[in-house]
């Protein structure tokens, strides 16, 4: 019978528990793996492992003929040929972010464009001064170039669209620069790969139409952050949103994210934008999905290779 690990909580609901263990003899951990070697002692045995984040990001290096399979999009923080010698085979579930992320980046867009953090609970008194609040820009009728047409990116532009933006996007094989100089913002959606590593650069950042706004879910391995806060030094961008796509979720210590929450015209969240119901269930589904699919010998979802 098929050893399956899952290596911590992964919120599971009961017929999704069900599903896995017709699959075959499953131990379940609670909590998170606090060391490489915890982790490992934990996988000991295993055909498959149902893996989150923690204890994976460390010990990978050293597993060894085992299918390992994560319910959530990236899968940058492993060494994929490192994996290919070890004869591990890693799957994702893609797509499993798309309504969580997607929803930030529009929660992003409104926050940014209608000032909602200034009139939120206000007690401003416009009108005692004869005066009116200050015009926001809003979104109906602006332009949106999306970065990346995949599943979240889609998603973004159809909500977008909903709301009455001009949305196009940039695909592989593009001018960078001449999609991105007449939109009023842009979402940076991106996957990390050989082509968009350090894509958005200094010239990309003074190729924005002035005044224009950036929101980001990615990481420094596509963004350069230091480009991106000089434009915002220099009025060149009027705000921008980062998610820190690359830092552990919830760290706030991070270095990144301790950089941009100190910057006043900037948004941030630590890593949490994939976070909701729906995400982690989907994920969950995917992930059980893979392992079935393994099983039969028909694998899905495969990570390939780290040069690709």
């Amino acid at each position: 019978m098929t050893k399956i690990v899952v290596t911590n909580n992964q919120d599971f609901t009961e017929a999704q528990k069900q599903w896995l263990d017709s699959l075959g003899e499953v131990t379940y951990y609670d909590s998170l793996p606090q060391t490489a070697e915890e982790y490992l002692e934990r996988v000991k045995g295993a055909d498959v492992i149902c893996s989150g984040t923690a204890g994976l990001k460390e010990a990978y290096s050293k597993l060894k003929d085992v299918y390992v399979t994560v319910a959530f999009v990236s899968v940058t923080f492993v060494d994929l040929d490192v994996l290919q010698k070890n004869n591990v085979v890693i799957s994702n579930a893609p797509g499993a972010n798309r309504h969580a992320v997607s929803e930030w980046v529009i929660g992003m867009m409104i926050l940014m464009t209608r000032n909602l953090d200034r009139f939120l609970n206000s007690t401003e008194k416009y009108r005692k001064d004869g005066g009116l609040p200050p015009i926001t820009p809003g979104l109906a009728s602006r332009k949106l170039t999306i970065l990346g047409h995949g599943n979240i990116g889609t998603r973004v532009g159809e909500v977008a669209k909903a709301l009455e933006m001009e949305v196009t996007y940039f695909k592989h094989g593009d001018n960078l620069e001449n999609s991105v100089k007449d939109a009023d913002m842009v979402v940076d959606s991106l996957s990390t790969n050989s082509s968009t590593k350090g894509l958005l650069d200094d010239k990309f950042f003074k190729s924005m139409k002035h005044g224009s706004y950036f929101i980001t879910v990615t990481g420094p391995e596509i963004v350069d952050y230091d480009a991106m806060l000089q434009a915002l030094n220099d009025g060149g961008l009027a705000g921008a949103a980062s998610d820190c796509g690359s830092i552990l979720v919830g760290d706030t210590d991070d270095p990144l994210y301790q950089t941009l929450v100190n910057h006043p015209k900037v948004y941030v969240t630590p890593h949490i934008s994939y976070n909701s119901e729906k995400a982690r269930q989907t994920g969950a589904d995917i992930m059980i999905d893979n392992v079935e699919a393994w099983i039969k010998g028909k694998p899905q979802n495969v990570k390939l290779s780290s040069r690709l």
